[in-house]
């Protein structure tokens, strides 16, 4: 059974790459600086944010390789599984890397907030693409929060290391919502294979044997992670994918209600609803009236 080293501190990551812990919640490293580390399986206990400056190794996420290419941003959370494949015997990029403890967040805004920033749920093919002018940015962020990190620890130092980070992310956010613009063509592909993902679960028996399509399946057989398909999803339509899986039901609901061979019961069953009292208040709450009425009305 494949061996995996937990990260459940900075100094744990520290002792890995060879390099003294200043701060016990965080740390900026120069990872051209770093002991090079062997091929392994990681899971965090940390927030990881690696900006790579150098073709070097992959990274994976489950089954996937990371799209993390020279200039791009990576970001982990907690929880999450890496595995490190160097294309050589070991990996020593050259680039940063910032990792910051849950517990550095505790009683900040940014604690409160973390959750929004949901790039930190990515996966495979989802990395950040920096223009040059990007990533002096980021960098720049990066060396604030070194400098910070470098000073006496007073009454300031987790507001003013939080707030660089925070800011950072913020930074990010804007940098990703300029990927999703720069990747319309390619958005739009995943958009038409979204609709006939949907279009062949109902036409097939997989809304009778499994019920409705969650946004978490749709992003699986889409070979993406929910919250960068779910942010694709309300970048190109406005809507929330599950909206979107909502209105299709919506849709297709009404066509199949017109169908005077089948009963409600059976529209709802065919829909994936596992009782038809739950079609009906759904479709009420969509429309403001019933199944029935509606057939009525038309």
């Amino acid at each position: 059974m494949e061996k995996i080293i937990s990260i459940d501190s900075v100094k744990t990551y520290n002792t890995m790459r060879g390099v003294e812990t200043t701060h016990p919640l965080v740390n900026v490293l120069d990872l051209s600086k770093t002991k090079p580390i062997t091929a392994q399986t990681f899971n965090y206990g940390l927030y990881a944010i690696f900006l790579k400056e150098l073709k070097c190794g992959e990274l994976k996420y489950g089954r996937n390789t990371y799209d993390f290419q020279e200039g791009s941003l990576v970001f982990i959370s907690p929880g999450q599984i890496m595995k490190v494949e160097p294309n050589v015997t070991t990996y020593a990029p050259k680039g940063w890397g910032l990792l910051f403890h849950p517990d550095l967040l505790l009683g900040t805004q940014l604690g409160k907030d973390i959750k929004k920033y949901s790039f930190f749920s990515y996966d495979s093919n989802e990395a950040l693409h920096l223009s040059d002018k990007e990533k002096q940015m980021v960098l720049e962020c990066f060396k604030n929060i070194q400098y910070e990190i470098e000073q006496p620890i007073d009454k300031h130092s987790n507001t003013l290391i939080t707030t660089n980070i925070e800011l950072l992310l913020n930074y990010s956010s804007r940098f990703f919502d300029r990927q999703f613009d720069t990747r319309k063509d390619i958005n739009k592909g995943i958009l038409e294979k979204f609709e006939k993902l949907l279009y062949e679960y109902f036409s097939s028996d997989n809304s009778k044997n499994l019920g409705l399509p969650s946004v978490a399946f749709c992003a699986s057989q889409l070979n993406l992670s929910s919250n960068y398909f779910g942010d694709l999803v309300k970048k190109e339509t406005g809507k929330s994918a599950q909206e979107y899986i909502q209105e299709k039901v919506i849709y297709l609901a009404k066509e199949r209600i017109l169908d005077l061979n089948k009963n409600i019961s059976e529209i709802a069953y065919e829909l994936g609803f596992k009782y038809p009292q739950h079609f009906t208040r759904f479709f009420k709450n969509q429309l403001g009236i019933t199944p029935n009425e509606y057939r009525n009305i038309n």
